[in-house]
């Protein structure tokens, strides 16, 4: 009789401690991808200054500042990890180009309000790719105790769902930029 007992109590403590276990690592994900959002907040808070410091040197880039615009309209618009990885990939394309294009502007690139917020932003891309990849990290690890015995069986006893890693959305976004300046 105290065998069993002892058995159960066992047992119920190796479950209590998976499953805290699992809701550590979920936590620790959803911490990850906070993270990222407020960078993402960041750089999209200093985008408005910096077009603004640009346009005046820049008049005939318009529909690169447009882009801009509705890109940093559809990131607030968006939920999911997908749809925020795709428009981050987006508009990271757009501000390199903004950046290339600039190399043409010598008064651009002497002006301290240009230089202060390319600084920032280069900062914010910076902690944005940390962020990223403490993220991936953290569902990495999460999404292996999802699948590894025996947290597995917890994790489906209890309805814990994998979570999805932030990645490039295709090959086109892993490439550099190409800038041509005679359109």
């Amino acid at each position: 009789m105290w065998i069993a007992l002892v058995v159960v109590v066992l047992l119920i403590i190796w479950v209590v401690a998976i499953y805290n276990g699992l809701v550590s690592a979920k936590l620790k994900v959803e911490n990850a991808w906070s993270q990222i959002d407020v960078q993402l907040q960041r750089r999209f808070d200093l985008i408005p200054n910096f077009v603004e410091t640009v346009k005046g040197y820049m008049t005939h880039e318009s529909e690169t500042f447009e882009k801009i615009t509705n890109l940093r309209t559809s990131w607030a618009n968006s939920s999911s990890v997908g749809e925020k990885a795709k428009l981050d990939n987006e508009l990271s394309g757009a501000l390199k180009t903004i950046m290339a294009v600039s190399e043409n502007y010598p008064d651009l690139k002497a002006s301290t309000n240009f230089s202060e917020l390319s600084e920032e932003l280069r900062n914010t891309e910076n902690k944005i790719s940390f962020s990223r990849q403490f993220y991936n990290d953290s569902v990495t690890m999460y999404n292996t105790k999802l699948e590894v015995f025996p947290s597995n069986i917890i994790a489906n006893m209890f309805n814990f769902k994998s979570k999805e890693l932030f990645e490039a959305e295709n090959d086109e976004a892993r490439k550099n930029v190409k800038v041509d300046f005679n359109k």
